[in-house]
């Protein structure tokens, strides 16, 4: 089963048990999937779907600081719950630990050296390599802290 087609079947399954939040998470995922395609004339497979429902993800995690400034603990909770419904379509995601350790093997292959001014070659090089299994804020964290080690 493709992952469009599980999006579908967990959206008719959120309507019979009138599960509103996984119903609302998922609507919004496969609405986002429709306005990709039709913009970009494609059918996405796979890997494009994750990305645009981890692009989904990334979106209600900046949206969360904003409703904790706001005070707002209602839309708070159900962006959380929101976010953990999304996730479980997409890959593991990588530890700290696993994306230090790719971080290093890629800069030891590419022969990087960890400084301040290759910090963009170094992105480059990894960002493919852990591509939907790790967020990039988590990659130049991983960067930064070996950079300034």
């Amino acid at each position: 089963m493709s992952l469009k087609e599980r999006l579908s079947a967990d959206f008719k399954e959120a309507l019979k048990t009138k599960d509103a939040t996984r119903k609302n998470a998922v609507n919004m995922a496969r609405a986002a999937i429709k306005q990709y395609e039709v913009d970009h004339r494609e059918e996405l497979d796979d890997e494009g779907v994750q990305e645009v429902i981890a692009k989904q993800v990334k979106m209600r995690k900046d949206a969360l600081a904003d409703f904790e400034k706001a005070g707002r603990t209602d839309l708070l909770d159900v962006y959380k719950a929101e976010i953990d419904i999304l996730q479980s379509y997409l890959p593991e995601q990588l530890s700290e630990d696993e994306v230090r350790s790719i971080v290093t093997k890629a800069m030891e292959e590419a022969g990087i050296a960890p400084e301040k001014k290759n910090m963009g070659m170094i992105m480059k090089t990894v960002m493919p390599l852990v591509k939907g299994k790790a967020d990039g804020g988590i990659v130049k964290k991983v960067v930064d802290s070996i950079i300034n080690a």
